[in-house]
């Protein structure tokens, strides 16, 4: 596959300016209205509530509808085309994603491309390769930092398994950039869209550790390192998401870069369904200072959540799952008619809706 300097480089400012930097038609980007929940563009999954995805609703409105080759269009994490590329891009932005006083510039570059490539994981797809268009500031280029922050990029990519495909270098007023198109291929691609009500909802490995560890980097505190490793090096659930798809029959899923609660409400706004998402049960990163509310709404997690056909916990396809990977597989919920996400907390008979999701850059 073979992109242009030019592509790469137009493509990066769209995302940049998609976040939060003005375009010349829209002079202030917060004054947007609400947009419903639903598809702003025929053929789009619907996303779930927040004003970050309100804006991606005002691009996407009145945009053409999927064209030629396009198997899936915008809304879920990413984008398949004829006849089984998987594409993503992702944006870092130091100060925004990272800070080098809680990471190394080496880590910044591989915590970068680990997150992009979650997004072919939440597909069921398999790593090819990578893009990446790097800014630098002007003294980076030939400095320690600069070569740093590349270097984590190309032996992420390698340790993952994919190769470093091409991309743009070119210079930053200030900060560190780095947009990662991750590209891979899946037979069988895991929307966001196949929930029924009955399924169950599950999800790979332990909640809020990385929320956990920018809380307490905030509050001025030290980061226990398995805390610290959560944040800076996301592991893209690869060979864990073809499995759920290929041995357990997800119908749905999608990975957790926002929070379980914000992102359950995107795959049941996708699905059409509603949400019941049951604490007791949510399998919290084994540290104490870990907390409910870091899992529901910090983010970061990158893990996979699903939905199965009902009966994982019975028939074995969770304790096989944790043979395969010596990871947990966990029941966190359940998929019912209706819509938004739902907590059912410990000694409650009823769901309490919940009204905050979760990261959002223009909370």
């Amino acid at each position: 596959m073979t992109v242009s300097r030019r592509w790469i480089t137009r493509r990066s400012s769209w995302i940049f300016r998609l976040h939060g930097e003005p375009d010349p038609s829209d002079s202030d980007p917060t004054s947007l209205p609400h947009l419903p929940v639903e598809t702003t563009m025929k053929g789009s999954t619907p996303l779930g509530p927040g004003r970050e995805f309100d804006r991606i609703r005002g691009v996407l409105r009145g945009a053409s509808g999927a064209g030629e080759g396009v198997q899936v269009p915008p809304g879920d994490d990413a984008t398949v085309l004829d006849p089984d590329l998987v594409i993503s891009t992702d944006l870092a932005v130091e100060g925004i994603h990272f800070r080098l006083d809680w990471l190394d510039p080496h880590e910044a570059g591989a915590r970068a491309v680990g997150a992009a490539v979650s997004d072919l994981a939440a597909m069921g797809a398999r790593l090819v390769g990578v893009l990446a268009s790097v800014a630098l500031p002007e003294g980076d280029l030939w400095a320690p930092r600069g070569a740093a922050f590349m270097a984590g990029i190309r032996d992420r990519v390698e340790a993952l398994g994919g190769q470093l495909l091409g991309g743009d270098l070119t210079r930053s007023p200030s900060h560190l950039l780095v947009d990662v198109v991750a590209v891979g291929r899946t037979g069988r691609p895991l929307l966001r869209s196949g929930a029924r009500p009955g399924d169950e909802l599950w999800v790979t490995g332990h909640l809020g550790g990385a929320a956990t560890a920018v809380r307490l980097w905030g509050a001025g505190r030290s980061v226990p390192a398995s805390l610290r490793l959560r944040y800076i090096r996301p592991e893209p659930r690869l060979a864990e998401a073809i499995w759920l798809v290929e041995e357990a029959g997800a119908r749905a899923g999608l990975d957790l870069s926002d929070g379980l609660a914000g992102d359950a409400s995107h795959l049941a706004a996708a699905s059409g369904v509603g949400v019941v998402l049951e604490a007791s049960t949510l399998p919290l990163e084994p540290h104490p200072e870990v907390t409910l509310e870091e899992a529901l709404h910090g983010g970061d997690d990158f893990e996979i959540l699903v939905a199965l056909p009902p009966g994982a916990a019975v028939d074995g396809r969770a304790e096989a799952f944790h043979r395969r990977f010596e990871l947990p597989l966990t029941r966190v919920g359940v998929v019912r008619k209706g819509s938004g996400v739902s907590l059912l907390e410990p000694g409650h008979h009823s769901p309490v809706p919940l009204t905050r999701g979760g990261w959002d850059h223009f909370r």
